[in-house]
């Protein structure tokens, strides 16, 4: 169903595409939009040891994401890092991942607040900050969650 990768020397790992999952803190969520049109955003995620899954936060009030979302639920999702340099070489190594799958809206207070609590970490260890946002507009947020069916992920040397 997914198309295997042409340069497979390119390729990482699942390990390699969980880790970057984990570590970077933004990446880019696309959906089916208006007249079929592609809707990318950027957006901030958490990947989930537990379940496998990725999870977003964002507004209940109607958008252009959550219209996409109820009219159809497959996404891709992808990101990459800072990349790196080998010495003495003017060319930037880029790791990126790209995650296809479904996405549900998950309209739960206590999974909400679990997952905000863990996203939110990812930018600070402020607990009591932490509390505090939850506690100010979580009744405003809704957490999506996508469901990877499949995984993929490349390093690219710029050259």
């Amino acid at each position: 169903m997914f198309r295997e990768m042409v340069r497979k020397n390119q390729q990482l790992s699942q390990q390699e595409c969980i880790e970057l999952l984990k570590s970077e803190t933004r990446g880019v969520l696309a959906v089916l939009g208006d007249e079929d049109y592609p809707y990318a955003s950027p957006m901030n995620h958490f990947y989930n040891d537990e379940d496998g899954c990725i999870y977003f936060h964002c507004g209940r009030q109607q958008s252009h994401r959550l219209d996409s979302l109820k009219k159809h639920d497959k996404v891709s999702f992808c990101l990459y890092d800072k990349g790196y340099r080998k010495e003495g070489d003017w060319a930037l190594n880029v790791k990126s991942v790209i995650v296809f799958g479904r996405m549900e809206i998950v309209d739960d207070k206590e999974t909400m607040i679990d997952i905000a609590t863990k996203l939110s970490h990812k930018f600070t260890l402020d607990d009591e900050y932490i509390r505090k946002e939850i506690e100010q507009h979580g009744h405003r947020t809704l957490l999506l969650k996508l469901i990877p069916e499949h995984i993929c992920g490349k390093l690219v040397k710029e050259s």
